[in-house]
């Protein structure tokens, strides 16, 4: 390790709380310090270069090196750096950016765009506007919020809330009241001896009917789902399912807020989730992808009948009285803008299209390595289940290889930049076989075969 490189670690440990992070480690082994991008590729302080398979937190879509977008966030920061959206005020990057966003989103049915920061906070208005929503019409007792095990919706208090992982909840004093859950739409992790996957997803709606039943339907607001649920180990969902899910709620006069923070803008081989799945939202969230990461901005989407007890509401309260600081920040939106226009000019989803069945393809050839147990994923995103605790171990070694992957539970997850090549799908997953096969060795060695 270089001195500039050990310096730096130094200064890390002493002054950085790092989220998912064991901090007692942390402070023997210090951080993994990046220090510049390139495409795909990122590289270290030390100057070692790694192929970024989850592009970084699934939302660096365009790499780490496009340099339209610095170039609009530099454009924006000479002109206008900062303005608000508090009383009615407005800036054109802002103004255009939901205009993209409700024209890329007129299948789906939004209407009117809310800006934010991240995707938990997204997802925590979205919370809201649905409370919002029904004391508009009358209904205060419609709280309850759905969401579902292995669900990722976040890590505010609201958001952390519907999040379905133990250890997003542990010693946080974590879920709130007003959050019920649901069944993972996991086949192999849930599915019973024998059982099809037809027959899962109607055990599962019918455990969802009978939570209706139990809790009462005039108790129960909004459901949220992702249409692959990411964090959770890129569960994708049956065939049917939200088909089903779908009749269920409407029939119970309760709202679907689709999370589409990663899912959003290409990544399943359409625009959004909800067009891959058949998912009609009357929310949506999103983050991430709208500015490939360059720059930290999210929105929450919704339907004109939210739209107008909003606008009912904040009649009778005199405001719509929720707002952030940074909403629609003008460099942001900028950046945001400038993204999506790339994604267009250069067909993203079209690529995403033809690149997922090699990637697809790799993904399932891994299946009958001894440490996997399963393989699953959807355009450009997917996961391996890892045998023996073991998805950790071949992380690290990953990164030893060159590869960027994540750990998640039982599951190795690989979500590449949407810009990644044929070529470079070959090396990522020859890069993650090699680290399959030393784990493997590794755990052979140590009478754990």
């Amino acid at each position: 390790m270089s001195q500039a490189t050990d310096q730096l670690s130094q200064r890390d440990v002493a002054s950085i709380l790092h989220p998912y992070t064991q901090m007692a480690q942390h402070r023997e082994t210090g951080p993994l310090v990046m220090a510049r991008g390139d495409g795909v590729y990122v590289e270290d302080s030390q100057g070692r270069r790694y192929l970024e398979g989850m592009a970084g937190l699934w939302c660096t879509s365009l790499g780490f090196s496009e340099q339209r977008l610095v170039d609009a966030a530099a454009r924006q920061m000479q002109t206008l750096p900062y303005y608000q959206l508090f009383n009615g005020r407005a800036t054109e990057p802002a103004i255009e950016l939901a205009e993209r966003l409700l024209a890329l989103t007129a299948d789906l049915g939004m209407d009117k765009v809310l800006f934010a920061n991240s995707g938990s906070e997204a997802n925590d208005q979205a919370v809201k506007l649905v409370w919002y929503h029904f004391n508009a019409l009358g209904l205060p007792n419609k709280k309850k919020l759905i969401a579902r095990v292995r669900g990722y919706h976040g890590v505010t208090v609201m958001a952390g809330s519907l999040t379905g992982l133990a250890a997003n909840h542990a010693d946080f004093d974590l879920p709130v009241d007003r959050v019920l859950r649901t069944d993972c739409p996991s086949h192999h992790h849930h599915g019973l001896p024998g059982e099809s996957e037809s027959a899962f997803v109607d055990r599962i709606i019918g455990h969802l009917e009978a939570l209706i039943e139990r809790e009462g339907a005039d108790t129960i607001a909004a459901f949220f789902a992702e249409p692959v649920q990411g964090a959770g180990g890129v569960i994708v969902p049956p065939a049917g399912y939200f088909e089903r899910l779908q009749a269920v709620l409407r029939r119970h006069g309760i709202l679907l807020v689709v999370d589409e923070v990663i899912t959003g803008f290409g990544r399943t081989g359409q625009m959004f989730g909800s067009q891959t799945f058949g998912i009609q939202p009357d929310l949506m969230t999103v983050a991430k992808a709208m500015s490939s990461a360059y720059l930290p901005i999210s929105a929450t989407l919704m339907s004109k009948a939210v739209y107008d007890t909003v606008c009912s509401g904040s009649a009778k309260h005199g405001s719509f009285a929720h707002g952030v600081t940074y909403a629609g920040h003008p460099a942001c939106a900028a950046v945001a803008n400038e993204t999506l226009k790339i994604y267009a000019e250069r067909d993203l989803v079209g690529q995403v299209r033809a690149l997922a069945p090699q990637m697809q393809a790799r993904l399932q050839a891994l299946r009958s390595h001894p440490l996997v147990t399963h393989a699953r994923g959807v355009g450009l995103i997917g996961a391996l289940e890892i045998a023996r605790d073991l998805a950790p171990r071949v992380q690290a070694v990953a990164a030893e290889q060159g590869l960027i992957v994540r750990a998640l539970r039982d599951a190795v997850a690989v979500c590449p930049p949407l810009i990644i090549t044929p070529a470079q799908i070959d090396e990522l997953f020859d890069k993650l076989g090699r680290a399959l096969d030393l784990v493997q060795r590794e755990a052979s060695a140590a009478g754990r075969s």
